[in-house]
């Protein structure tokens, strides 16, 4: 018996996760956006096996519904669809990357007899738009599932059989603490990089040199104060009660660094940077972020020619790469030639093949 998926959204998310159905048995994925020169790349592309006109007829048939629409999107299909004609044990869920909102509203569609099973899985990429989608974008990151408590476990199931297709690492966990989590390690660093930035731009008046130093450390742990300001002032309006919770604790913390700054005590500052060193350095890499990259820095010599003698292996060996870049001035870590790749097989090859074709050092991070 063919079970019918309805992606509704078929940006870089859905249509990833579209895509990934795809692979799953007897399963037909149908889409739905929209945006119509969507729906026409997604037909074009293949990203799903159907794209539909009527959303509401096509939801009737399906037996899971996923939302790859922005949190407040989903809110309002949510609210459109408890007036919709659904098969009785269809199963819902989103993708969306706060579930404190979205579950208040799962909660309310429970009472019609609806089963919505919060959803976000934690990866993405530079790139955005159903032509950026990849059947495999979301493969050994962490995928978030927030059930209502007392979820029927059959239900859990069948939509964990599906999404693991995604071949993500699929966690269950309520919603309180994906979004208290998600604060600490993604949406509080977006802040704190943006703020960065305002403060680099600060200088700019009295030191107009100083972006031109901003190439190295300072340009890594700002990249993601790029993302999309409207996907972000979303995330920092729905979970502004975690945000508020973890400012308050870096206030503290930059009281902290104030204290032992002003100690002049050199062993104590040397300590601080050690112990925040040896955390750092036993983090799990790449294994679930919003944007995770696979870099290999190279610490070639400066000759003309070099970018594409590197280039020039890699294509040689079938090893293709998502992004290079030249760090013009680095001084915490060796490289000066930044490679990314898709993921960590592709990025170990390259360091293989590098590492037979020349002398220069590598460095991962």
């Amino acid at each position: 018996m063919t079970r019918n998926v309805l992606v509704i959204g078929l940006g870089l998310i859905g249509g990833s996760i579209a895509l990934s159905c795809q692979k799953a048995p007897n399963t037909k994925v149908l889409g739905f956006d929209l945006n119509e020169n969507t729906c026409h790349q997604a037909k074009t592309l293949s990203i799903v096996h159907e794209v539909v006109d009527d959303v509401i007829q096509s939801a009737s048939t399906a037996d899971i519904i996923i939302f790859g629409t922005p949190v407040n999107a989903t809110l309002e299909w949510l609210e459109e669809m408890k007036n919709w004609p659904l098969k009785k044990n269809v199963i819902v869920t989103d993708t969306g990357s706060t579930k404190g909102l979205i579950m208040e509203k799962a909660a309310q569609l429970r009472e019609l007899g609806i089963t919505f099973i919060g959803g976000h899985p934690m990866a993405g990429s530079h790139k955005s738009g159903v032509q950026a989608a990849k059947t495999y974008l979301f493969e050994n990151a962490y995928y978030m599932l927030t059930p209502l408590k007392n979820e029927n476990e059959e239900s859990i199931k069948k939509l964990e059989d599906l999404l693991k297709f995604t071949l993500a690492k699929i966690v269950l966990l309520d919603a309180h603490e994906h979004d208290h989590m998600t604060a600490v390690v993604s949406h509080f660093p977006h802040i704190v990089a943006a703020s960065l930035v305002h403060q680099l731009q600060s200088e700019q008046q009295n030191y107009p040199m100083t972006s031109m130093l901003a190439a190295g450390g300072f340009r890594d742990v700002t990249r993601i104060a790029s993302s999309n300001p409207l996907m972000w002032k979303d995330i920092v309006l729905q979970n502004r009660e975690e945000l508020l919770v973890q400012l308050n604790a870096w206030q503290h913390e930059m009281e902290r660094v104030k204290s032992i700054i002003l100690s002049h005590n050199g062993e104590i500052i040397e300590d601080y940077f050690a112990s925040a060193k040896e955390v750092r350095d036993k983090l799990p890499i790449n294994t679930g972020a919003f944007y995770t990259t696979y870099d290999l820095y190279v610490d070639i010599p400066d000759y003309p020619g070099v970018i594409s003698e590197i280039t020039g292996y890699l294509a040689q060996e079938h090893i293709s790469i998502t992004n290079i870049r030249v760090v013009e001035a680095r001084e915490d870590i060796f490289g000066i030639l930044v490679i990314s790749f898709q993921n960590a097989e592709d990025r170990e090859k390259a360091q293989g093949c590098i590492s037979r074709r020349t002398k220069y050092e590598m460095y991962m991070s």
